[in-house]
């Protein structure tokens, strides 16, 4: 039923072309790097050498943000080119819990997945689409005015292809859930694989079957490495990417994961001969190393210069892959959120407030006292994670719910290390925000990402700088993170190129729902202000503009 009405929404999409100059080009490259905040990209800046130094020397907006508080993958990857809030592509979160499904196990849903064929997401065995994604992409809008556009989208994360790419991909490769280390596509399409993709995994293949020798440190990485104790037996910051051969964990917590990537999606726009077509094409490009380095290792380590740096590069291959093929092409790079260093190294380095959140801010820790206290017969709150949304058991009695959801909200408000606690009934009264990203409350950055239905019954705000995971979870693959709502997980960079447009900075805030309808003036494509919740990014210095008059 989703699916009918959106391809129904997409058939009655408005036409209409800009006479602008110069003519549209030929293909956008839009790009995420996951986990890349506006923070490490003013980091490491004056490195680049490659792909992100071109960029830099764009239309820079170095303040671009994730205006929502719900600042985790696949929200901020749902923003990118539909130019709309979660509020309105309903992808709330990674995954949320409908206590409507009767058909599996569990009751959580994965932000990609079409749960009326998947068994558990909890466990993977999910199957991958984008019917959750209530609002067309670019790339539909695309097809809808001319069905010769060709969209393809490549990530290293399903839930990035998809939500990039939209619901009439022509080609969507990921890497595989399960283990990252081969490109799969949805169920519902192509079988079997293009050459360029059996050439991406036969390459993945080659590189497990050998062991990673240690990335050699440059002066700038070395200045980086230093050891970060964890706790006993875990320690970060001087990583150089050694792995054993065959070990798939490490090959998707370091660059060669982003490598084989870029490098697929170079090989699928020559092989398709992406950009030499009478219409517009688009390539979404999801790299995906960069946010697991956040989480595996922080963000201040060796182990985060090595990548950025790797990355820098091939990026820098693929623009010369498109410069040499004489494609007019366009790029936009921005990330899906920021993040958060360690805990331990941000403590030694000038922040002694940080630190990791308490075990008992949990939806089973809380969960279980209110129940205690009510005479319930399991936990009254349901939820994966120590911040963010909290769905009420449908089961409480309804007598009960209300004082459930008082007691839920009290003992939350009870921690030293909670900011704010918001009902849903709250965040719906609250009007949408406006004005400034970085002005706006923090009720007005859970409405921006509140869709009913599908949010919590409490929103938990944990305070600036408490990591969402505490010192016995820090123990597991996972150190640092993000998903808050503070501005270290809303801001990212925004960067604008294409050959002959004359670069500028603007360093004032913009969103990342400013990219679609910004693409969209440069090939000619109206969308309609109220189908969004961006506005036009003027991309010609001076007089001019690339946007369309109002």
């Amino acid at each position: 039923m989703i699916r009918r009405l959106v391809v129904l929404a997409l058939a009655a999409l408005p036409v209409g072309l800009l006479a602008q100059s110069p003519p549209p080009p030929k293909l956008i490259v839009a790009i995420s790097v996951d986990q890349f905040s506006a923070d490490l990209f003013a980091e490491y800046r004056g490195h680049f050498t490659g792909g992100l130094k071109r960029l830099s020397g764009g239309v820079v907006f170095p303040s671009g943000y994730q205006s929502h508080a719900a600042t985790e993958t696949c929200p901020g990857h749902s923003t990118i080119l539909t130019g709309s809030h979660p509020s309105r592509t309903g992808i709330v979160a990674n995954g949320w819990v409908d206590q409507t499904i009767t058909s599996r196990p569990d009751s959580n849903v994965y932000c990609a997945e079409d749960v009326s064929k998947g068994r558990s997401s909890s466990s993977k065995d999910y199957v991958p689409s984008p019917v959750t994604l209530m609002v067309p992409t670019l790339g539909d809008r695309m097809k809808a005015i001319n069905p010769a556009s060709r969209v393809v989208a490549v990530a290293g994360k399903d839930r990035a292809a998809i939500m990039m790419g939209g619901h009439r991909t022509d080609q969507i490769w990921f890497l595989n859930p399960r283990d990252y280390a081969r490109f799969e596509t949805l169920s519902d399409h192509l079988s079997p694989p293009p050459a360029a993709v059996a050439r991406a995994n036969a390459a993945i293949d080659a590189a497990l079957a050998r062991p990673m020798r240690p990335m050699p440190l440059s002066p700038l990485c070395a200045a980086h490495s230093r050891t970060i104790a964890i706790n006993a037996t875990k320690s970060v910051g001087e990583g150089r990417f050694a792995r054993p051969a065959g070990d798939k964990r490490l090959f998707r917590a370091s660059p060669e994961a982003d490598t084989a990537t870029v490098m697929l999606a170079g090989d699928l726009i020559d092989d398709l001969k992406l950009g030499r077509g009478a219409a517009t094409d688009l390539i979404a490009i999801g790299v995906s190393s960069t946010d697991t380095v956040g989480h595996v290792y922080g963000t201040e380590g060796s182990e985060m210069c090595l990548q950025l740096m790797a990355l820098d590069a091939q990026l820098g291959k693929l623009f010369a892959r498109l410069d040499r093929a004489r494609i007019d092409y366009a790029v936009v790079l921005t990330a899906d959120h920021g993040g958060h260093d360690v805990v331990e190294r941000n403590v030694q380095n000038a922040l002694p407030e940080a630190a990791r959140v308490d075990d008992s801010l949990t939806a089973k820790g809380v969960g279980t006292l209110v129940a205690t206290e009510l005479g319930l017969s399991r936990p009254a709150l349901m939820g994966s994670e120590s911040a963010g949304d909290f769905w009420l058991d449908a089961s409480i009695p309804a007598d009960k719910k209300a004082p459930a959801l008082a007691r839920s909200r009290a003992l939350f408000l009870a921690s030293s290390q909670v900011q704010a606690v918001f009902t849903a009934a709250e965040i719906e009264a609250t009007a949408p925000a406006s004005g400034p990203p970085e002005t706006w409350t923090l009720i007005e950055r859970a409405r921006s990402s509140y869709y009913k239905g599908r949010s919590g019954d409490l929103v938990v705000v944990l305070k600036p700088r408490i990591t969402p995971i505490s010192a016995r979870v820090a123990g597991g693959p996972y150190t640092a993170t993000h998903g808050s709502p503070w501005d270290y997980d809303r801001r990212v960079p925004m960067l604008f190129w294409r050959k002959g447009l004359m670069p500028y900075e603007q360093p004032n805030s913009v969103e990342t729902v400013d990219i679609l309808p910004t693409l969209a003036a440069l090939i000619g494509l109206t969308v309609p202000k109220a189908e969004i919740d961006g506005r036009c990014l003027d991309l010609i210095a001076g007089p001019a503009s690339s946007c369309p008059a109002n």
